[in-house]
């Protein structure tokens, strides 16, 4: 049975770690890569979200660079990844996307804070194994 995993990502080498450890110890599985745009910075910061309000990739925007990398990832093991951009609030929109594509475990990087910077920052993966009604992994 094919199970479908889903990838949070973002431009950084944990985001990386996760996707790398997803298609080399999940051979035979569909994979999703999610990147989500904070929508309060994309209001703030002037620009126009990558999506439309209905979490719809607009047709005349352009993917994240790293999604490239994603998918060299992914050939490197010849697999290949769905890539999805939507707004939101990380956890939050993660979470509610798990939800409505029938996903069946998430799979992310951990940027490893402790102490005082996870109190005053948060963590993203933290907030969805805490909340998450299928498995999470978290890879360093």
């Amino acid at each position: 049975m094919t199970r479908h995993l889903l990838v949070p990502m973002d431009d950084s080498e944990p985001a990386r770690a996760a996707l790398e450890h997803t298609v080399s110890v999940f051979p035979d599985d569909e994979v999703t890569v999610l990147h989500v745009v904070d929508d309060l910075e994309t209001g703030y910061g002037g620009g126009r979200p990558p999506v439309t309000t209905g979490g719809e990739k607009r047709a005349d925007d352009d993917e994240p660079d790293f999604f490239e990398d994603a998918r060299s990832i992914a050939a490197a093991h010849d697999r290949t990844v769905e890539a999805t951009v939507i707004t939101g609030t990380s956890a939050d929109a993660i979470l509610e996307y798990a939800r409505e594509h029938d996903v069946d475990q998430i799979v992310m990087g951990s940027e490893g804070r402790s102490g005082v910077s996870r109190m005053l920052l948060g963590s993203i993966a933290e907030a969805v194994t805490r909340r998450s009604s299928v498995p999470v992994t978290i890879v360093p």
